[in-house]
């Protein structure tokens, strides 16, 4: 791996031009986990974008990452919210875990995601059901996790819990994905995101060490408010981009490459066609300015960078749906077909809105934001 903080975009070209794009429609006819795309990303040493310099990562920060997961998912869907999730752990694991396990995941040794979701909390993540309870020397947890992405592909998950002892919401433990009692509710068959494995995931009786603790007993909150909802967020809105800007370029293209038999003109003929192109655009490039505002405000620890957090996720969801109901106007009937793509990015494209946190609960705190309120 020869791959630098300041020589990565030619990786991240190559792989997205190539792997990338070349089984991105497999993965989703197939409902497959890109393992092939992933293995790229893990060879071109893009898997450790996030981890510091001094475990051997990247250390591009969190604008580098979401260049890359922008960039990625616009060639596959799949393979940014796995890639998203990894990266969302990998957070957690340099600011929290040992240092074995932080070398691992800067050399593309050890997948990470989330194991938060649960279906008795729903979209409030950040007050588990799930339990760690100490029995002889080690903790015992038990939990029905409600969906994991990467469950089955997985190294490790970072999970949270009720804590052991302390007074607080959660605690954030690491749990390997081949511990004793875990079991996979898979497989995952989705409208959209096909391959990223996203699936149910139950915990009876895991013994795990109490060294797996990441941070402290009680501080999961504040490690999900603190590292994980930034990270999320930002990459959850690059995903959505990328998406929006892959589906676009294809538009363009079927509207410039498709012509009428007994006139010769193109679709892009027609200023309707031009105009809904142009919207898709304007829309795009209006996501992207509050993604990159938002990193921004994350890095300057700016006043406004909590308010910049909630809304981006936000604003890149509902703004996907837009642009991705323009790019099946514009391509008619052709996109009900597999190979404008189109299609694909349309369902792909929804999964943004109804990720915990949900935009409906993220207006809630926006609101609550504006309002002087506290957000819990």
């Amino acid at each position: 791996m020869n791959t630098t903080a300041e020589s990565y975009q030619a990786a991240l070209d190559r792989v997205c031009r190539t792997t990338i794009s070349e089984t991105a429609a497999a993965v989703d006819r197939d409902g497959a986990f890109p393992t092939e795309s992933i293995q790229a990303l893990k060879s071109a040493g893009l898997l450790g974008a996030m981890s510091s310099p001094e475990c051997g990562g990247l250390g591009v920060g969190l604008a580098g990452a979401a260049h890359i997961v922008r960039s990625v998912a616009e060639e596959c869907g799949s393979t940014a919210m796995v890639l998203t999730m990894h990266y969302c752990g990998a957070a957690v694991l340099d600011a929290h875990g040992p240092l074995e396990v932080r070398r691992q995941v800067a050399f593309g040794a050890h997948l990470s995601t989330l194991a938060f979701s649960e279906a008795g909390s729903r979209s409030h993540f950040w007050a588990p059901l799930s339990t760690a309870e100490p029995r002889n020397g080690h903790i015992v947890l038990n939990a029905s996790k409600s969906w994991i992405t990467s469950a089955s592909r997985a190294t490790a998950y970072v999970w949270s819990s009720k804590p052991v002892a302390a007074d607080g919401l959660s605690t954030i433990w690491l749990v390997p994905a081949s511990s004793q009692g875990i079991q996979v509710r898979g497989p995952f068959e989705g409208l959209g995101l096909r391959g990223n494995d996203s699936s149910p995931v139950t915990a009876e009786n895991v013994e795990i060490e109490r060294s797996a603790m990441l941070g402290a007993d009680g501080q999961g909150f504040d490690i999900m408010m603190g590292v994980t909802l930034p990270v999320f967020s930002v990459l959850s809105a690059a995903c959505a981009n990328g998406l929006m800007a892959g589906s676009l370029r294809r538009t363009a293209e079927h509207a410039a490459g498709t012509r009428h038999a007994d006139t010769s003109s193109s679709l892009a003929d027609l200023p309707t066609i031009r105009n809904a192109i142009a919207r898709m655009q304007v829309k795009v490039d209006m996501s992207d300015a509050l993604l990159w505002d938002t990193v921004a405000a994350i890095d300057s620890k700016r006043q406004d960078a909590t308010l910049r957090v909630l809304e981006v996720k936000a604003a890149a969801g509902e703004t996907a749906n837009e642009v991705l109901d323009l790019a099946m106007r514009v391509c008619a009937g052709a996109a009900f077909r597999k190979e404008v793509a189109v299609e694909r990015f349309f369902r792909d494209g929804r999964a943004a809105g109804v990720m915990a946190p949900t935009t409906d609960v993220l207006y809630d705190f926006i609101g609550k934001a504006i309002c002087g309120m506290p957000l819990f």
